[in-house]
């Protein structure tokens, strides 16, 4: 996700009024029951968002089957979970905001209740093993931009006869049945049907087109481990540009609310995806998916987002500029593939993709990083709010604080400032490569750094991620 002072928030009021809520906690009788043998927790255990994900099982496979209206936003379909139990269990939970109205586990009929409009308990026929491999089918309705659940409000979009599934931390649960916890990544395969004449936009690579008298089916893959907030559709009137870029496939769509010149301009700038993967490829290693693109869509959002290997660019904004694409790509590696395990750890996600942008400046002729940490930590006074966000956990209400993405990225360019180009550089490889596709903390990055510098760093990392005040200018702190 981007954010700018040189552009608006790119906190929309969906985001916004997430994290003003109180934390959801749940009840002592969902506590009580998740302690109960054989019941699966009805939270995935992360403190920030305690009724995102569940417990007991780990999803592998997605396969959801949508038919979306855009003209008035109903959708209905159904989502195949292919899981594994981790733990016998007669009773699990999903998360779920829409109606559902039927569920199968391994092909029978199961019983399942909605204790709350975010969650969906499910009990199998016959209970379930730990070890053992089983497949829920759960099938759905409703009107996602209008389901609303207390706590969240409804993080899609649907307006002008177009719809957008996209949202941080949480967008799953309104458009499939879903396991929304970063730390349960998946492969999917996404089949949207909406009526002909026009297009639905997924992650991954298009793999199929199917136009019957009145519909079109479009079916994505993303055959990569994927997050539930990093997948998305976007449904409307469309203008499609697709290809290779140098041997790999590439989609870009743009709303045709545009006139033609202004979506010419979009496709243009799009285009540049390519030229920005390349010079990413050359900072921290190959891409890590199979695919590229992105989607400027017609609707509302005040937020760019990294939905994998597609992000996603409302035009509202204006044609997206060069710093936006590298934002976005850059966390590709630094939050799609490389993702979080808990949310605490936002900054290796804002704040590497920050300094991403620093580095093209750096390389294109524009500031050293050296000089975007020296002018930003000299813009904000001792006393200044700025710095009492401990952006190594800066709690649910503030993961998306500016100060996460800026100071995170000055992080990183004082860090290169103390263990040296070559070993930053080798750090941040090693990191992407290293744990490609995969779940991790800051504690890993912290150990990392102080394996390949041969440095101790607590210090150091206790300064910028972890104090409330401002670091002192000192050579330790990559500031001397």
């Amino acid at each position: 996700m981007t954010r700018s002072l040189l552009r608006r928030s790119l906190v929309g009021a969906v985001t916004a009024a997430l994290l003003a809520a109180p934390a959801v906690v749940p009840s002592a009788a969902a506590v009580r029951d998740s302690a109960a043998p054989g019941v699966g927790s009805p939270s995935g255990g992360d403190p920030y968002f305690p009724k995102d994900g569940n417990g007991g099982y780990d999803v592998r496979h997605y396969a959801i089957k949508n038919t979306y209206r855009p003209g008035n936003g109903n959708l209905s379909g159904r989502t195949v979970v292919h899981a594994v139990a981790s733990r016998d269990l007669r009773a699990f939970h999903l998360d779920l905001a829409l109606d559902a109205d039927a569920v199968l586990v391994d092909g029978r009929k199961a019983k399942f209740r909605k204790p709350d409009q975010h969650t969906l308990r499910v009990r199998p026929l016959r209970p379930l093993d730990a070890g053992q491999r089983f497949q829920v089918e759960v099938r759905y309705h409703g009107n996602p931009s209008k389901t609303r659940v207390p706590g969240y409000g409804s993080p899609f979009f649907q307006e002008r006869g177009e719809g957008l599934a996209m949202g941080e931390p949480q967008i799953g649960p309104w458009w499939f049945a879903a396991n929304e916890t970063p730390a349960d990544k998946a492969t999917y395969r996404i089949a949207i049907r909406v009526p002909r004449g026009r297009e639905a936009i997924s992650n991954g690579e298009l793999v199929g087109r199917r136009t019957t008298k009145a519909w079109t089916t479009w079916r994505w893959r993303m055959k990569d481990p994927m997050t539930t907030y990093a997948a998305f559709f976007s449904a409307g009137e469309l203008a499609l540009r697709s290809g290779k870029d140098r041997g790999r496939p590439y989609v870009y769509a743009v709303t045709k609310q545009l006139r033609p010149k202004a979506r010419q301009r979009w496709f243009k700038q799009l285009k540049r995806t390519g030229e920005v993967t390349r010079w990413l490829e050359s900072e921290f290693g190959d891409y890590p998916f199979t695919s590229i693109g992105g989607v400027a869509p017609g609707v509302d959002a005040d937020f760019a987002l990294e939905t994998q290997s597609r992000p996603v660019y409302p035009v509202g904004w204006g044609v997206a500029d060069i710093s936006l694409l590298v934002h976005e790509m850059a966390h590709q590696w630094f939050g799609d593939s490389v993702a979080l395990r808990r949310w605490r750890d936002i900054w290796l996600n804002e704040g590497f993709a920050t300094y991403a942008e620093w580095r093209w400046s750096e390389t294109h002729g524009g500031p050293s990083t050296d000089r975007w940490l020296r002018a930003t930590y000299g813009a904000y006074p001792a006393r200044a709010k700025y710095w009492r966000t401990r952006i190594g956990a800066p709690g649910a209400r503030h993961i998306f604080a500016w100060a996460v993405y800026e100071r995170g990225a000055m992080t990183l360019a004082a860090l290169r400032n103390v263990i040296g180009d070559a070993d930053l550089s080798t750090l941040l490889r090693r990191w992407a490569q290293d744990n490609a596709h995969g779940n991790v903390t800051g504690r890993q990055f912290r150990q990392l750094a102080e394996e390949i510098s041969g440095e101790e760093l607590d210090g150091f990392f206790e300064e910028w991620l972890d104090d409330r005040d401002k670091p002192a200018n000192t050579a330790a702190n990559g500031l001397g």
